[in-house]
């Protein structure tokens, strides 16, 4: 019997859809009051597009994000009659994510928040982990809808000859979280560009993107991207 292919659930890695849409929104650098809802739908749909073809089970509620941004970009198509007033179809998802950001902002503050002298709830990148005459506000963290940016930018500068079906890999996922590991028990970190610096086929990619999104859920990695240059590395916990 064939096993079943290995698979993500988007849910348990750390970001929800409120987070996607806020990413989208910073990325095409828009105002949250005056969204192209039929830009940030189309380009939302596609991300949950690529999730699932990378084998990540995409939650309900990203279903439902998905199908209210549908349902007000039709909205925003249809013609307004002076009997239906002016409100804005865009306001049903503005006011929650006008809500959720509030939120966010808060629950980040409150995380900036020594505990017993600690941080609790996420461990910093100390100096020894930084490169050489780097400080460590030199790096921020990366969500995930960042990674998938940058692993999208890996898939689209493959040779054609290199797109492979999805399912060939030559690797499975716990071996290539096995050699990730040697990898940053020998140096410490590495760059992202580096676990693609050889030859490597699209079937790879998306393995080593699993082993990635595994190895994060596990807290065995910590993930950060330098402000100045955009370089993201991979840090050893």
């Amino acid at each position: 019997m064939t096993p079943d292919p290995y698979q993500v659930r988007l849910e348990d890695i750390f970001e929800g859809p409120m987070d996607l849409l806020v990413h989208l929104i910073k990325k095409n650098e828009v105002n949250i009051y005056d969204i192209p809802i039929a830009l940030i739908t189309d380009q939302y749909l596609e991300y949950l597009e690529w999730i699932k073809t990378m084998n990540v089970d995409v939650a309900g509620n990203f279903i439902l994000m998905a199908a209210t941004l549908t349902q007000i970009k039709s909205k925003m198509l249809l013609p307004i009659h002076d009997d239906e007033g002016d409100d804005d179809p865009r306001m049903e998802i503005i006011r929650p994510l006008n809500e959720y950001l509030q939120m966010k902002k808060a629950a980040e503050q409150l995380l900036q928040r020594d505990l017993l002298g600690q941080d609790t709830f996420i461990r910093p990148i100390s100096e020894k982990e930084l490169p050489a005459d780097e400080p460590d506000d030199s790096y921020i963290q990366v969500g995930l809808f960042e990674l998938i940016d940058a692993f999208r930018k890996i898939l689209n500068g493959l040779d054609v000859e290199q797109q492979v079906d999805f399912t060939a890999s030559r690797i499975s996922i716990k071996d290539r979280i096995a050699q990730i590991i040697e990898e940053l028990e020998n140096r410490g970190d590495v760059t992202f560009e580096e676990l693609f610096s050889r030859p490597i086929r699209k079937s790879d990619v998306v393995v080593t993107f699993l082993a990635i999104l595994e190895m994060v859920k596990l807290n065995l990695l910590r993930i950060a991207q330098h402000t100045q240059s955009g370089i993201m590395r991979l840090f050893y916990l």
